[in-house]
């Protein structure tokens, strides 16, 4: 078995939410309980940082989606940073290679935010 960690922590700028290991069917629905966990404020920005993960199938495409949909449901941005190779590739594969914002870093995302609502 392989260890999954999902660590979420509050910045000025918004949630950050790191994943760790592999994200897949067995380790998707804790993903998804932290993303459920995520509050962000109008204007900030969500970043998941996924500098550590090792593997994603489908349903942790799902989780990131979901992801999505919270911070824009909260009228906030989303920024995925250190995304793996692998999961570049796929989520290209499966026509979401533009649907994310991506950065190399937490730190880039963060400066590269900016309040769409020029606040």
């Amino acid at each position: 078995m392989t260890t999954f960690t999902v660590l979420i922590r509050d910045t000025q700028a918004g949630p950050v939410l790191e994943l760790a290991g592999d994200l897949d069917d067995a380790t998707a629905p804790l993903a998804l309980q932290a993303v459920k966990a995520l509050t962000p404020r109008a204007g900030q920005q969500v970043v998941v940082d996924l500098t550590e993960l090792r593997f994603c199938d489908s349903s942790g495409i799902s989780t990131l989606i979901a992801a999505h949909n919270l911070a824009h449901a909260a009228d906030a941005g989303i920024a995925l940073a250190g995304v793996p190779r692998h999961l570049a590739r796929a989520l290209a594969l499966v026509g979401l290679g533009g649907f994310f914002v991506t950065h190399p870093t937490v730190v880039q995302a963060q400066t590269a935010w900016a309040d769409p609502r020029g606040e």
